[in-house]
């Protein structure tokens, strides 16, 4: 082995398929001077013992484009660098067996479509066909996609450790990493068992070990060690070379052919946790003990789709430790608490299906410091608080390894660790019939229950209009016609407060906010290419201080972009003060009136107009009232301390009694802002899309001599055109519409959905997605076509607009 260099410009640390794959796609992005670690040898860790199997659909599109570029890499790595990777582009079935796993198959395959994947939909003869070994008398139907296929794990994994040493990379095996050097907040050095090595840039792809490793220097990686099992066969008759992967999520398992036998495995409902207590010294090429008995529920599972494991012989039962995720997604990213640190890890089982692409992706971000498109649903900074404490991860992560391949139900809501945060309204609303849903810990309130109508504040799944449909029909209608009183406390808030304040957030922010004290703006903040990162309002309180207010699944994600972006040289600070503030929304046209009669505050529009906050007195607190809607009707957030919050919310609801007041929820707000055609960061909007396609040019300070942050690039693409717009379609309304359908126009494939819901005031289900033409994409392109959807793998008629369907003059919202 060569001598370990003192210098590096990055260094990966873990020699698994991750790092592997890192190192590869950096030194042939240039960076030669890429050191990867390990400290014992390559695959010794998890890689060595993974079933193999490569599947590309998630319901995510761009997670399912690296799923992609992994299996484009894996089709041609083994020719580049003469090293076999057992890799076979064998294709893969999934089965269902019951009428709503049909359904969700159909909606899969439909997703597939969407995203480019050839899926086909397969009849229990034809699977049978394609996977002669099985039993099919209780299967209704199948998919198979043709490009999926399985490889060798560590067999894959050397063929990347070696074309990254061909592009220049250098791998050290036996060394371990004893600590990380870091001087007033930057990193200086790595340090192992073999010296010191200086560095720029460090990427931590240590696996199981990530968590306890990172969480050293501060880093939070919510990850946790399960144990997973898989069996392997002896050789027996009838098991073709060319056998497809098969995974039956109703009898919870999965296989692919190995050598002439099969590899059975699955994912159970009561898994087992490792290593609570830390990992074992010296784990390496380690596994645990067999447990017969805990396979047993599996195997009997099995036995039922293939008769012929009963008398096949077993080779092994591997059961061997992997990093699971509490929401079942890989962790990628930079790290929130510390600069030019990189984490790639916690793949849920699917490391070497993700393998390829994820290590394209951590290469691309760690050259140019952002992804090479949108990845926010495996982003390190989903994540927040909650997420610090090892066991409150590892119940909910129990929870998600065992709704592996249960149905995956619209609307789901995880059970696990909750209550966790509550508002101080929490157990007020619980009384009222509230059911809760959960975001970053925060219990919110999605419905109400009428419990004089025989409801439960409970969800009951289906693929169809689920329990509380009615419900929130009446919340809507609410809105629409009386007021509604939501708890919205949830809302991430920050402070930013300094000389430079005002300076810092004129880059940041794509809007103009330099207006007078008790101005607010809605407003994007953008990155280099235009794409929208953040979507949020921003109130100036002071001369020098700034109210901030976004969603609350953005809260680490935004407060670490926004802290990043402010230039080195401007004095201000950022602070996040979000358990400090209840949020209280009075929403609907009899919101003045009911603000009026409990405060002595004029809150007319003359006196308090659209786009503006103040304070205000109600019952003793001082309130910081922002008039903003995103339901589209008049009304207010009201901002206030938690010790005031229940006192404020009697006072309330006993003002807006006599007028029509209600709870509402989180899901009334989803239907209301699909109306009013407002944009959800996340779904309809990001990184990936600027303000130009998704109509929200009006909001972008182009007329101002300012710069700012992707000023450059929104101006070239309002000059030069676009290739994709957001649109709105409706349908029929028993049509049910959840994101991810395909939209035809014309006849051909022109995009999806990336959001979907209905409509009780227009009566319709109604979808946002982004209609895409190389040739460019007007106003004249998207009302000259004719749209289908494709739902279920089933087209219908629809219905395309990019106007608001409803209150589109803003009449309503600034009555």
């Amino acid at each position: 082995m060569s001598e370990l260099p003192s210098t590096a410009k990055a260094v990966i640390i873990g020699g698994g398929i991750i790092g592997c794959s890192t190192a590869y796609h950096l030194a042939r992005l240039g960076w030669t001077d890429t050191i990867l670690l390990e400290r014992n040898k390559l695959t010794s860790g998890t890689t060595f013992h993974a079933a193999g199997l490569v599947g590309q659909l998630r319901s995510n599109a761009n997670i399912t484009q690296l799923l992609g570029y992994s299996v484009d890499l894996y089709n041609k790595i083994e020719q580049e660098t003469g090293l076999g990777t057992g890799w076979k582009m064998n294709g893969g079935l999934r089965l269902a067996c019951t009428e709503e796993r049909w359904t969700e198959v159909k909606r899969q395959a439909t997703t597939a479509h969407s995203f480019g994947l050839e899926m086909n939909l397969l009849t229990p003869k034809e699977a049978q066909e394609l996977w002669p070994l099985m039993d099919v008398s209780d299967v209704i139907g199948a998919a198979f996609l043709p490009t999926d296929g399985q490889a060798n794990p560590s067999d894959i994994t050397q063929a990347l450790a070696k074309g990254a040493r061909m592009a220049g990379a250098k791998l050290f095996e036996d060394t371990a990493v004893t600590d990380i050097e870091i001087e007033d907040g930057v990193i200086r050095a790595v340090i192992t068992d073999a010296g010191r090595i200086e560095c720029e840039k460090l990427i931590c792809c240590a696996g199981q070990w990530t968590r306890a490793f990172a969480r050293r220097f501060g880093v939070n990686v919510p990850l946790v060690s399960m144990e997973h099992q898989y069996m392997v066969t002896e050789p027996f008759d009838g098991v073709p070379a060319n056998l497809p992967t098969l995974r039956d999520p109703d009898r919870l398992t999965y296989y692919k052919e190995e050598v002439g036998g099969l590899v059975m495995g699955g994912y159970e409902p009561n898994p087992i946790p490792w290593a609570v207590d830390g990992i074992p010294e010296g784990f390496h090429y380690s596994l645990l003990d067999s447990n017969y008995e805990h396979f047993e529920q599996l195997m009997e599972l099995s036995l039922g789709r293939v008769p012929a494991l009963e008398s096949a012989g077993i080779k092994t039962l591997t059961n061997g430790p992997e990093s699971f995720t509490p929401d079942g997604n890989f962790i990628i990213g930079e790290a929130p608490e510390q600069r030019n640190f990189f984490v790639g890890a916690g793949f849920n089982a699917f490391g070497i299906a993700a393998g390829g692409g994820a290590g394209m992706a951590l290469a691309e971000w760690v050259h140019k410091g952002e992804p090479p498109f949108d990845l926010w649903s495996a982003d390190i900074r989903r994540f927040g608080r909650p997420h610090f404490d090892t066991d409150w991860v590892r119940t909910r992560t129990v929870e998600a390894y065992g709704k592996h391949y249960t149905m995956s139900w619209p609307h789901e809501e995880h059970d696990s660790g909750r209550p966790c945060r509550k508002s101080p309204l929490y157990d007020i609303l619980k009384a009222q019939g509230a059911c809760f849903g959960e975001k970053l810990g925060w219990e919110r309130p999605n419905w109400f229950a009428d419990t004089a109508r025989g409801e439960t504040p409970e969800d009951i799944y289906s693929f169809g209009r689920q329990n509380w449909f009615d419900a929130v029909g009446r919340e809507h209608a609410a809105a629409r016609n009386a007021a509604v009183l939501i708890d919205q406390t949830s809302f991430a808030k920050f402070l930013l407060k300094g000389p430079d304040a005002l300076d810092a957030l004129t880059w940041i922010c794509a809007n103009d906010i330099d207006k007078p004290v008790g101005a607010l703006t809605y407003t994007q903040m953008l990155n280099d290419h235009g794409g929208i990162e953040c979507d949020l309002t921003v109130g100036r309180i002071a001369h020098d201080e700034f109210y901030i207010v976004t969603g609350t699944g953005y809260a680490t994600h935004d407060f670490d972009w926004i802290s990043r972006n402010i230039p080195a040289s401007m004095n201000c600070q950022l602070v996040d003060i979000t358990s400090a503030n209840a949020v209280l929304s009075l929403m609907g046209p009899n919101a003045r009136k009911i603000l009026g009669t409990v405060t002595r505050d004029d809150v007319s529009n003359a006196a308090f107009p659209f786009g503006t906050l103040r304070t205000i007195g109600i019952a003793g607190c001082p309130v910081r009232a922002l008039r903003v809607t995103y339901v589209g009707e008049l009304g207010w957030e009201l901002h206030l301390p938690v010790e005031y919050a229940q006192t404020i919310y009697q006072a309330i609801m006993q003002a807006g009694e006599p007028l029509g007041l209600v709870n509402a929820g989180y899901r009334a707000i989803e239907s209301l802002r699909l109306e009013k055609g407002y944009r959800a960061w996340g779904a309809d909007i990001g990184p990936d899309h600027t303000p130009v396609e998704s109509g929200l040019g009006w909001a972008v300070k182009l007329r101002k001599n300012v710069d700012f942050k992707g000023r450059d690039a929104v101006k070239a693409q309002k000059e030069a055109g676009v290739k994709k717009r957001l649109v709105c379609f409706t349908t029929d309304p028993d049509v049910v519409l959840l994101g991810r359908e395909t939209i035809y126009r014309n006849g051909e494939r022109v995009g999806w959905l990336n959001s979907g819901g209905f409509g009780y005031t227009v009566g319709k289900s109604i979808g946002f997605g982004y209609v895409r033409c190389a040739d460019g994409v007007d106003v004249d392109y998207v009302t000259a076509g004719t749209y289908e959807l494709e739902v279920a793998t089933e087209r219908v008629a629809a219905q395309a607009t990019l106007a608001p369907l409803y209150d589109p003059k803003m009449d309503r919202v600034k009555a």
